[in-house]
């Protein structure tokens, strides 16, 4: 039993490293599109399978030009990279 807590344990590390992406809070008025964030994301290459708000930042899943998965939390305004992961 302790063996399996512990391997559960290992498996979300990973994911709540990213999961702690620190966005800056902006007035719902302020934030651009998820259209916008798409388009800009898709013009750098990125092909996205999910995209979501996690918190104060936008999220999204996909794939990188290169066909590597990535994570990545932007903020909602200014749509910079806050946080990303890109494994191989």
């Amino acid at each position: 039993m302790i063996k399996i807590l512990a391997a559960s344990a290992a498996l979300l590390v990973p994911t709540l490293a990213l999961a702690d992406a620190k966005c800056e809070a902006h007035p719902k008025s302020e934030w651009k599109t998820e259209a916008q964030a798409r388009a800009k994301f898709e013009a750098e290459g990125y092909k996205i399978k999910k995209f979501k708000v996690s918190g104060n930042c936008y999220e999204i899943y996909g794939f990188t030009k290169e066909g590597k998965k990535a994570e990545i939390y932007f903020d909602t305004k200014t749509l910079v990279v806050v946080k990303s992961e890109i494994k191989g």
